[in-house]
């Protein structure tokens, strides 16, 4: 069964960096596209950045600048790497992989940036 697991969420400060991880259990080629995606609350969920199986990145428009995503085969993990951070992206940041017509998702990771 395939699953995504995330890690490397915290508290930081405002202006600083965090890298997150999203894990699978199986190859990160499996999906057609790995992505990262947040939710503060009370808002809607929306898409940090997202990578496919061949290689193309696209970012959200808020985090436009700031973030990367990459990715290591050999570990079959997806990274989001985070620097400037502001308060507005205080958020719990999940990991959402496209499986054929299904999204799969891990159970998310929280990130707090103090003014």
């Amino acid at each position: 069964q395939l699953r995504l697991v995330e890690s490397g969420g915290g508290l930081v400060q405002f202006g600083g960096s965090l890298r997150l991880s999203c894990a699978t259990s199986g190859s990160i080629f499996s999906f057609k596209a790995v992505g990262w995606y947040r939710q503060a609350p009370g808002k809607e969920r929306e898409l940090v950045a997202r990578i496919t199986a061949g290689g193309a990145t696209d970012y959200g428009n808020s985090v436009q600048g700031r973030v990367s995503i990459s990715r290591d085969r050999y570990k079959n993990t997806v990274y989001l790497q985070m620097n400037n951070l502001k308060p507005e992206d205080t958020a719990m940041y999940y990991c959402g992989a496209a499986l054929g017509a299904t999204a799969l998702w891990g159970q998310g990771t929280q990130v707090t940036v103090s003014s």
